[in-house]
């Protein structure tokens, strides 16, 4: 059995198990380097020298976590999350929390997509959002599940298809160059129109799995029990029956600049880092909040994003190993006997291999660049156009990280809607997504590459 098999394996079953995702992580890293013929000493050494690119990610969530928590305390999140509850509270009629269901759906989507782009804090909004609304999807009897299928499309859709924010990285940076620097002396060039082009089709199949999700799967009611949660951004030292209500034009203006100069701060240098900065400054010193309580918010920040900062360092060790392991190019080629002559097998083995690769990286921008090298050139050899070999590499990187225990796609919702305890990261975020994104990927992902 190849290593990488073997790995995803082990770390799938320990997290079904219930254990910690940072330590199978760390296990499943050690059985898969030991199985591939390496030394415990070879293996330790390839995930320390993994978890730096991991540090990265880590503290620019850390800081758009920082960001995110001053967001909160501006009052503005509290503030619609009343608003909701008070309006939900005067209709009782099952039409018209049936029209409250959808449009927080809508509200969810929308809100998801402008942290991708216009409003960069990422999966940082859920912990401080999700946890106020708690209260109103049990009074709806609001399958969680469902929920966490929504955020995880309005986080995933946009960096899919959008050149903004995220977008920008994903299908400019990293997919198309990646394809550009492993085609170039076979003759393929991409450009970066044709990305979003290329991502069209499977970015259907996920419309169509999130369809099945909430008009389907997860439309039944679902019991919770009732519970206050503390939103992540309050102060111990405030008291919250004196919360802010209302903002005035003034803070609204300050709070949209905050929002407006992250933005333009990350498209101009690529750093979430420092747009998450420059947002978290501009709020402190419009006064927005205490200048006394600016550290304490941005300690809060970094604990509200510690955990899946941690999981995402772990999954970059985890990655180091399977690289140095030499077990990636062997998946690859052990592939080849499936594939024979055949262009829409060589299309699927791809995608399928993709989604292994990716369950155990967590991350579609960290999987693309080393898979492409291998794909480009098996595309080249079956016949496939460039629109056709960006789906491929681009859908196969997608692949497992709507469904992997260590992506932010599942981490995230995961830390808005298990405030209260309700709710298990694998039980209901990871397999509900991982079944309605997935499947439709590798269906879409594979007409791509036949019909582009």
């Amino acid at each position: 059995m190849n290593a990488i098999v073997l790995a995803i394996l082990v770390m799938v079953a320990l997290c079904l198990a219930r254990v910690s995702v940072v330590f199978s992580l760390v296990v499943a890293a050690l059985v898969g380097g030991l199985w591939a013929g390496m030394s415990v000493e070879q293996v330790i050494g390839a995930f320390n020298e993994g978890l730096g690119s991991g540090a990265t990610v880590a503290l620019a969530y850390a800081t758009l976590g920082a960001f995110a928590v001053a967001l909160s305390r501006t009052g503005i999140t509290d503030l619609v999350a009343s608003k909701a509850l008070g309006w939900v509270g005067s209709r009782r009629e099952p039409t018209q929390l049936s029209g409250v269901k959808w449009l927080m759906f809508g509200a969810l989507i929308i809100i998801g997509a402008a942290s991708g782009t216009v409003i960069p804090v990422h999966i940082a909004f859920i912990p401080i959002l999700v946890p106020p609304l708690l209260g109103l999807m049990s009074m709806l009897k609001l399958d969680r599940r469902a929920v966490a299928c929504v955020i995880t499309f309005s986080i995933t859709i946009m960096y899919m298809t959008t050149p903004v924010g995220f977008g920008t990285i994903f299908l400019n940076d990293i997919l198309t160059n990646s394809v550009n620097q492993a085609g170039e002396e076979l003759g393929m060039h991409v450009t970066a129109s044709m990305a979003p082009k290329a991502m069209l089709l499977p970015a259907l199949g996920m419309l169509l799995g999130l369809g099945v999700a909430v008009l389907f799967s997860y439309r039944r009611p679902r019991e919770y029990q009732e519970q206050t949660v503390a939103t992540v951004g309050s102060s111990n030292n405030v008291d919250s029956s004196k919360k802010q209500t209302r903002l005035s034009r003034k803070q609204l203006i300050m709070i949209g600049a905050a929002i407006v100069g992250a933005l333009i701060v990350q498209l101009m240098t690529g750093s979430m880092v420092l747009g998450g900065l420059l947002g978290f400054a501009l709020l402190s010193m419009n006064g927005l909040f205490k200048w006394k309580d600016q550290d304490d918010v941005f300690t809060q920040g970094m604990r509200l994003m510690a955990l899946v900062g941690f999981i995402m360092i772990a999954a970059s060790g985890f990655a180091g190993v399977m690289k140095a392991s030499g077990a990636i190019p062997e998946l690859v080629a052990g592939s080849g006997a499936l594939i024979g002559n055949s262009p829409p097998m060589a299309a699927l083995v791809m995608l399928l291999v993709g989604l292994f690769i990716t369950m155990g990286i967590g991350s579609s921008f960290s999987t693309i660049p080393i898979i492409a090298a291998i794909y480009v050139p098996l595309a080249i050899s079956f016949g496939f156009s460039p629109l056709a070999t960006l789906a491929l590499v681009g859908t196969a990187g997608a692949l497992g990280d709507a469904g992997s225990p260590a992506s932010d796609s599942t981490l995230g919702p995961t830390a808005g809607l298990n405030a209260d305890g309700q709710h298990d990261h694998i039980r209901d975020s990871v397999i509900p997504t991982f079944i309605h994104y997935n499947i439709p990927l590798v269906i879409f992902g594979w007409i791509a590459a036949q019909v582009l």
